[in-house]
Order: structure tokens, then C-alpha cells, then sequence
């Protein structure tokens, strides 16, 4: 048996497979996300119960030993912790956007563009240098209480299995201080951002992801473990994207576009960043949108609609929603791919009384389509395209993204991330997996003809809309 762990979020899974990869169990747990005044914060020890709950609900269901275990979670944001992986203060997610002033200020003075030349990382507000650098400013009392600022997965590592001390691995570490090249820390990066007197703070990097034997909460005592990668390359794992040119699209609360590359590419437009992978020489070209499923989770709760509705909303309503146009960038902190807009905020249009509930639907589905497809064309996806995610339980949102795309898709669902986890730790460990078996699609969702050439057209109407709009929120 081996389970993976998610970290989400949103919520917390555990996820049992068997030597085949078929999923047998899963548990998930929500957590919350506390919001106020463009802060988004979320409670540790929350998310590290919310991991041993699932966990134990996971295994006492099993009928066999664990033979190992994967952990992943959500990336970016700060995680301070003491030197036993104890929270400081509550985690600024990825989601936060109070640093928005810092990245204007950077953007506007040449920082934001130095450091992307150098490491190819496009910060935006909710990473951790701007936190950081924020945190210094206004929190350094918090910053002076710290050991470590690590990531979500790096946390729940550390308390999981007891480790001496806080690391991190170098996905994680690829945004924004790392050398996608060398795999090392740029500390001239650190200096521009004001940091170089809170280097210390900086996990080290574990090259590969850090192994550990679990202490008995959630897991049996000694069942082995690795930590990491992160929730991106951990779904472009489970999903099978390992060779260049091919991409994933991941339909969740971020909306992320992740293409395998051989390639460092530091020129053209800031915007994404390369994930490193445990493959030097390897990356993986990321495009990840602020929201993906959250921006239709808005309108959902707005207009009073179940998520078990939408298929049958979607139905009801032609490809361009009537004249109903969605902007999908909701999130506080604008958004960072394929460009780095922090006061970008969504827009809504074409609406009349006439207008139902199924245009807004159809048109937030139709949005979020578009920006995916902005995201994999920045990221360079010559390849095949699978996609997974919540978004994926939705069979008529998926022929409606093949359409937005004009390409097929290779569905992969279930606990992707968690799959993926388990692929890494199985190679970390030298446990021989059949990954194609483990990665399989379990549908392949062909675009029509008719409508992938009308959707082509409003792309290029929504790149226009989207043009303006950024020049609106420069002013």
C-alpha cells in the first residue's frame, strides 16, 4: 500500500493506492483561509491536524502495511516556524496581497525584471519575497522569533517525522530565489529584495526531496516518507508530463499551466517561473493563474447555484453566453501569469435583464478557458495535454475547455497530486512503480471542429479585453 498526502489549500487528502496505482481510499479535510484587508492567512496548526486526521482515517481502513508515503501542498507563500516546525504566526498563503505595493514599486524600478532575467521568476505579491521583504518592514518581531520560513509541505514534514531541522526541496525553493541553472540560492536576488540580513531564514535546499521516517501521528511510526515536490510538479508527475513540449492545465483553485522543458528561457515578457525537478536539466514552464475554479465557485454562490447544476446550466446556454463576457481575475492580489498584474481585479460584461444564470456560468467558464489558453501558449505546449483537477468532475466544462483549446485532452482524474507525490517518493526511494500504469488517462475528451473555431475568435477578442483592462489597472 502506499499513500500520498495533498495539502491543499482549501482542504487536506490523503490518498491509498495499491502496487497498481489503482486509488482505494481517500479522506479529505477542509481548512480555512482567514481574509481581511488583502491578507489571506491560514492557521498551521489547523492544517497540520487537518493532515493527521486524514491520514488516520485513511490508514485505519487499510488491509496491508504502508510501504512508503508522498507528501505534497500547496507552494509559495511564508511559513515561519520555530526550530520544531511550530508556527511564529499564521502562514501568509499564496493567495495574500498585501506585498502589492512592493511589486509595483519593484516593477516600476527594475527589480522585478532583474530578478526574473536571473532566476526566472515572476514575483507576485503572495511569494515569498515580497512577504518577506513585507514582513520585515511592518512584522520583524515575527522574522526574529523565526528558524525557518519554509513552505506548507515543509511544515507538515518536519512535524511528521520529527526532523532536526526545517528544509525545503528545490521546487519549492524555484520561486523566487533560486538559480533554475545551478540549483543554489542567488543571493544577489536576496540582496535586491532587502534580504540578505534575513538570509538565515531560507531553508536549506534538500537536492533530492528530504526522506524521513514518519513519528506516529497519522502514519504508523517508521513508515518511510519523502517531502515534496510541491502541488504543481507533483500533479505533472501523477498526470505522466515528464517529456518536453508536453503540458498540464490543472483546473483548480489556481488555475495552473505547466509545460516539461530542457530549455532555460530567460528573455521575452516576465511572467511564470521555472519549476526545477529532481531531474537536473529538467523543468517544468509554469503559468500559474491566481484562480481557476474559485473565480466559477464566485458566481456559483452569487447567483445561488449548485455545483451539481453546471453541466445542465451549460447546456441551457450557446458557446459566447449570449453576449456575456467574464475577465476571470478575481483574485485580492491580481494576478502573475501569463503577466504580473497586481491590480488587476475580474470584469463582467454584456449583461442585461435578459441575461440568466447560465450565461454568467457559461461566460465564467468560457473566461477561465481563455486564460488557460493564454497561459500553455506563454509556456511553450507543443505536446500533449492532460488536465486534471476539481474541474474535471465536470464532463460538459471539459468539452467546453477542448473546444476554448481547440485540442484534446487527456483527463486524469482522482488525487493527481497525491498519485504524483507517491511517484516521487517511490524513485526517491529506489521502489520500482510501473508509472505508466500509475499514469494513465481515463479519458480523452476530443474538441469539435465548428466550436474550436468560433472560441479562436473569442480568444482574440478576450486578449483584447484583457489588453485594456490592463491598462485600466495601471492608472
Amino acid at each position: 500500500m502506499y499513500v500520498g498526502i495533498d495539502v491543499g489549500t482549501s482542504t487536506v487528502k490523503a490518498a491509498a493506492f495499491d502496487g497498481t496505482g489503482r486509488q482505494l481510499a481517500v479522506a479529505a479535510r477542509p481548512v480555512g483561509l482567514a481574509l481581511h484587508g488583502g491578507f489571506v492567512e491560514q492557521d498551521m496548526d489547523e492544517v497540520y491536524g487537518a493532515v493527521v486526521a486524514v491520514l488516520d482515517e485513511v490508514t485505519s481502513g487499510l488491509t496491508g502495511p504502508v510501504e512508503l508515503a508522498g507528501l505534497t501542498g500547496q507552494g509559495d507563500g511564508v511559513w515561519l516556524v520555530d526550530a520544531e516546525g511550530r508556527p511564529v504566526r499564521p502562514a501568509a498563503s499564496w493567495m495574500d496581497g498585501r506585498a502589492h505595493e512592493l511589486v509595483d514599486r519593484w516593477l516600476a524600478d527594475g527589480t522585478f525584471e532583474t530578478v526574473f532575467r536571473r532566476t526566472g521568476s515572476a514575483m507576485f505579491p503572495g511569494c515569498p519575497g515580497p512577504l518577506l521583504a513585507w514582513l520585515d518592514s511592518h512584522d520583524p518581531k515575527s522574522l526574529d522569533a523565526a528558524s525557518a520560513a519554509v513552505y506548507c509541505k515543509d511544515m507538515v514534514f518536519q512535524r511528521l517525522t520529527g526532523a532536526a531541522r526545517a528544509t525545503t526541496d528545490v521546487s519549492d525553493a524555484s520561486m523566487p530565489f533560486l538559480d533554475p541553472r545551478t540549483r543554489t540560492y542567488d543571493n544577489r536576488v536576496v540582496e535586491l529584495l532587502g534580504l540578505t540580513h534575513r538570509r538565515g531564514l531560507l531553508a536549506p535546499v534538500s537536492d533530492p526531496v528530504a526522506t524521513g521516517e514518519a513519528r506516529g501521528e497519522g502514519l504508523p511510526a517508521g513508515t518511510r516518507i519523502a517531502g515534496g515536490p510541491y502541488d504543481l510538479p507533483a500533479c505533472a508527475l501523477g498526470a505522466g508530463v515528464t517529456v518536453p513540449g508536453d503540458g498540464l492545465l490543472i483546473v483548480g483553485t489556481c488555475l495552473a499551466s505547466l509545460v516539461a522543458t530542457t530549455d532555460v528561457d530567460l528573455t521575452g515578457e516576465p511572467a511564470g517561473l521555472y519549476i526545477s525537478t529532481d531531474r537536473p536539466g529538467h523543468w517544468l514552464r509554469a503559468m500559474p493563474a491566481m484562480v481557476g475554479t474559485a473565480a466559477l465557485d464566485w458566481v456559483l454562490s452569487t447567483t445561488g447555484v449548485r455545483h451539481d447544476e453546471v453541466d445542465a446550466l451549460l447546456a441551457d446556454t450557446p458557446p459566447g453566453a449570449n453576449g456575456v463576457r467574464v475577465l476571470p481575475y478575481f483574485a485580492p492580489s491580481g494576478e502573475r501569469a501569463p503577466f504580473v498584474e497586481p491590480r488587476l481585479r475580474a470584469e463582467l460584461t454584456g449583461v442585461s435583464l435578459e441575461s440568466t444564470p447560465a450565461d454568467l456560468v457559461r461566460a465564467t467558464c468560457e473566461g477561465i478557458g481563455y486564460a488557460a489558453r493564454h497561459c500553455l501558449q506563454a509556456a511553450g505546449l507543443t505536446g500533449t495535454l492532460a488536465v486534471c483537477g476539481g474541474g474535471t468532475r465536470s464532463p460538459a466544462w471539459m468539452r467546453l475547455l477542448a473546444d476554448v483549446l481547440g485540442r484534446p485532452l487527456r483527463v486524469v482524474e482522482g488525487e493527481v497530486g497525491a498519485r504524483g507525490a507517491v511517484l516521487a517518493a517511490a524513485e526517491r526511494f529506489g521502489v520500482a512503480l510501473d508509472t505508466e500504469a500509475w499514469t494513465r488517462p481515463t479519458a480523452i475528451v476530443e474538441p469539435d471542429g465548428e466550436r474550436a473555431a468560433y472560441y479562436t475568435k473569442g480568444y482574440e477578442e478576450h486578449v483584447d479585453r484583457l489588453s485594456q483592462a490592463r491598462e485600466r489597472a495601471r492608472c
